[in-house]
């Protein structure tokens, strides 16, 4: 319980903490970023690190405070999603390959994989590019799109069109309208209202869902 509420406090005050990890740091801040972005995006157990705030976070420290370069930020962490992409795409064909030879492992079917190869083939390039900007979700697709084979050039090519405008986008984003006195006073607020509108394509999908069975 303490570590989720730790966890809950980083998330609600990054600018003070990447301030104050920054203070201690220096340089080493940049190392620090691309490893909580390498792992929220590749490996499986860990969608619960800050991606979208933190993003717009650093943006905004990089604009109040001029230590952080978004022009060595935006190229670095572009390449941390798309190292994390890969490692979990790799991670989801190994997995998918075993569970087609035994059926089952854990909670993975035989069955879900033959749904995720029809569903990729459907709309894959469109969901790797969507999913970049929904927590938890982003980090289950390239696992999924690895477990159902999506052919590699095109998720690679989805994928780092996605890599680009999610982290530049949320970047740029903090360093022009992170510094505002409405935005610098009121942060908490907006780091929420980051993460709640994160959640929004998810929130449509279990009410389409919902109106569906009914």
């Amino acid at each position: 319980m303490e570590f989720f509420t730790q966890l809950f406090d980083f998330f609600i005050h990054l600018n003070a903490h990447l301030a104050d990890i920054l203070a201690h740091y220096g340089t080493l801040t940049y190392a620090l970023l691309f490893l909580i972005i390498f792992c929220e995006t590749g490996l499986i157990v860990m969608p619960f690190l800050p991606g979208d705030s933190l993003l717009f976070a650093v943006g905004a420290l990089g604009s109040s405070t001029g230590q952080l370069d978004i022009y060595i930020l935006i190229p670095l962490l572009i390449v941390a999603a798309l190292a994390g992409d890969n490692l979990n795409y790799v991670t989801g064909k190994f997995f998918g390959t075993k569970i087609k030879s035994r059926e089952r492992i854990g909670f993975f079917k035989q069955e879900y994989i033959e749904q995720t190869e029809s569903y990729y083939q459907k709309h894959g390039g469109r969901t790797v590019i969507i999913a970049r900007f929904i927590p938890i979700i982003r980090t289950v697709a390239p696992f999924v799109a690895g477990a159902g084979k999506m052919h590699y050039p095109r998720y690679l090519l989805f994928c780092i069109t996605g890599a680009c405008l999610w982290v530049g986008g949320l970047i740029t984003l903090g360093f022009e309208f992170g510094n505002l006195e409405l935005v610098q006073k009121n942060f908490e607020l907006v780091v929420l209202g980051i993460v709640g509108v994160s959640f929004l394509p998810v929130l449509h999908q279990l009410w389409q869902g919902i109106r569906a069975r009914n």
